[in-house]
This record gives C-alpha cells, sequence and structure tokens, in this order.
C-alpha cells in the first residue's frame, strides 16, 4: 500500500464523571516507525470499506480557516490538532453520550492526493497466554469498530472548493447521534447523499430496461450484471463510475445506459460510492412489519414466489428445511 505519512498527533479525552472530559494533549508529534505505519495502513482500510456520508464545510467553519493557515505554514500540525482537540472536547461535552477516547490526526498522501483524518479511537482490554502459558491483561487500540471518524481530500478541496465530495465522515451508529455532534465540530454541513445517488441508479436502470420493454427474465438478467458491477466497486473500496458502468452493459436500443440516464434527467454523479443496502434491492426483495420479515431472491418472483396485487396474498412454494422443521414442530405442539 503506497500509504506515507506526513505528520501525526494523537491527543485524549478522559471522562471523569459525567458533568467532566478531560483533555490530555502530546507535546510533540508522534514518530512514524513501522507500528505507526501499520496503524494507518489498517485505518485507512477499514475507513475505504465503509459507508459513509459526503460534507463540505460551512461558510465560518473554524476547522477550515485552520486548515487554510496550516496549509498557507502559518500554524504548525502540532498546534492545528491541539486547538482542534479541545473545540472537539467542547462539542461532544453537550452530548449525554459523550465519552473519552484517543484523538488522531493524520496528514498522510496515498495514490497522489492528500488526506487528513480525524478519527476518535476506543481502547478494549482483552487477555493473552505468555510464554510461561499464564493470563494476563492487554489494553489496544479497537480500530476495526471505530466509528467517529471524517476526512478531508485536500487536493481536491484546495483545487474544487466548491465541490461535495472532498469531506466524508462516518454516521455512526443508530441511536448515538454520533454524526451531530462531529458535524458541529467540524462546521460542515452533508453534501452528497450517496443513498439518493443509488436509489436513483435503481430507478434508472429499471426504467431503461422498461423503455426497452424487456420481459421479466431479461430486465432480472440486466439487473444482476448491474448488482455484479457495483458488488465488485463495493468490495475493492472503489466508486460506481457510470460511465465504466455503461460499457460493462449491452446498450438497449440507440442509447447505452450512460446516455439514457443523462438525457432523461436522472441528475446522476460521474461516481459515487456503493451503497450496499439500497443494491441489495437489485437482487432481493424483502420487507418487514407486522411481525413478519420476507426476504428472498428476484430470480424466485413467479418461479416459487407468487403475489396477487388483488388480494394481496404471497404464495411460497418449496419452503427452506430449516423453515419448514419449525413449521411442523409448531404444528405438532398446538
Amino acid at each position: 500500500m503506497s500509504l506515507d505519512i506526513c505528520q501525526i498527533a494523537l491527543h485524549q479525552l478522559i471522562k471523569r464523571d459525567e458533568q467532566t472530559l478531560e483533555v490530555v494533549l502530546r507535546d510533540s508529534l508522534l514518530g512514524t516507525d513501522n507500528i505507526v505505519q501499520e496503524m494507518m495502513a489498517e485505518l485507512h482500510r477499514i475507513y475505504g470499506a465503509k459507508s459513509k456520508a459526503f460534507a463540505t464545510f460551512n461558510q465560518a467553519s473554524e476547522l477550515a480557516e485552520a486548515l487554510v493557515a496550516l496549509r498557507k505554514e502559518d500554524e504548525n500540525f502540532l498546534g492545528f490538532s491541539r486547538a482542534a482537540t479541545i473545540r472537539l472536547r467542547d462539542e461532544l461535552a453537550k452530548y449525554p453520550f459523550a465519552e473519552g477516547g484517543v484523538v488522531l490526526f493524520c496528514q498522510y498522501r496515498y495514490l497522489a492526493v492528500d488526506y487528513l483524518l480525524i478519527a476518535v479511537l476506543n481502547s478494549c482490554n482483552s487477555m493473552f497466554v505468555n510464554d510461561n502459558l499464564e493470563l494476563n491483561t492487554t489494553h489496544y487500540l479497537d480500530i476495526p469498530h471505530v466509528d467517529i471518524v471524517a476526512r478531508i481530500d485536500l487536493t481536491e478541496w484546495e483545487r474544487n472548493p466548491a465541490s461535495e465530495r472532498y469531506l466524508t465522515f462516518l454516521k455512526g451508529r443508530v441511536g448515538r447521534k454520533v454524526s451531530d455532534f462531529f458535524m458541529d465540530f467540524l462546521s460542515a454541513s452533508e453534501g452528497m447523499n450517496a443513498k439518493i445517488q443509488n436509489k436513483g441508479l435503481l430507478q434508472a436502470v429499471n426504467d431503461y430496461c422498461d423503455s426497452s420493454e424487456l420481459n421479466q427474465a431479461a430486465t432480472q438478467e440486466y439487473r444482476q450484471q448491474v448488482y455484479r458491477y457495483c458488488n465488485e466497486q463495493q468490495q475493492t473500496g472503489e466508486e460506481i463510475e457510470l460511465k465504466c458502468l455503461s460499457k460493462e452493459l449491452p446498450a438497449l436500443g440507440e442509447q447505452n445506459f450512460a446516455e439514457f440516464t443523462q438525457q432523461n434527467g436522472y441528475q446522476l454523479a460521474e461516481s459515487f460510492p456503493p451503497d450496499r443496502t439500497t443494491l441489495k434491492q437489485l437482487t432481493k426483495y424483502s420487507g418487514s412489519g407486522g411481525g413478519l420479515t420476507i426476504n428472498f431472491d428476484a430470480l424466485l418472483l413467479d418461479e416459487r414466489v407468487f403475489w396477487d396485487p388483488a388480494t394481496d396474498t404471497l404464495t411460497i412454494k418449496g419452503t427452506p428445511p430449516n423453515l419448514r422443521e419449525q413449521l411442523e414442530r409448531g404444528k405438532k405442539s398446538r
């Protein structure tokens, strides 16, 4: 992996009690030895594989102003990171779920692009067996489950400040409102919505097939082809490139898929991140409500699964063996 660390700093937030969130600031930058290189490579890889939201700096963003000063070398990286950590503490302390953690700031270069990554890393305890076959405890950073992260594409931001893609962040776990305080800390507003882009792609695929009057089997095969491409992009951490996707697909009629989307006003970006949940709709039907959850491959519709819209009845022929066993046991117990 061609990842070059330029500067990296660590600070810490310690929750002393319900009202106190203490800041511990380093007096020097972190060295870039092999351990640090491995940590950043892992954090970069994990962040790249997660679903992210886009954002842009607000007009009066303190963080953006500090970044400008940093890039002009009017401010050094350590001073920038120390001041930002204090601002982060002030925002985080407003929320009842405030917790401590290691605050990481890293400026690095990957594939000729300059990034600034900001993360709050939680620590965990675990056990290990030493050479004498005795149990000991160890303390480690829980990087695989990191959920408070933002990354600024400094190259994109400086070349195209009107872009809606230079800042990405994780929205965090449901119910924690992680994005709320982090967006306030960044002084940013959500930019391009990747989920809406993915939903627009699905609609365009369906309309493209309908416009060519494909039958159900041909339509589903086309949707499968779209899914295969998008899933490969998801697996490798790459974005969906509309022109590349169009080249993967056979043209239906006089227009290829990219031309169809452009001429019919779908307002799809040239590229956008895959959204796994949305893309599953290309190959599966699923839904839940009223104590019922149903999920099946789209290929099974009108083969083993039949829907009667007049009576809103779903008929399934051939239930899975493990479900059948449960049904048989339930039938006998009544």
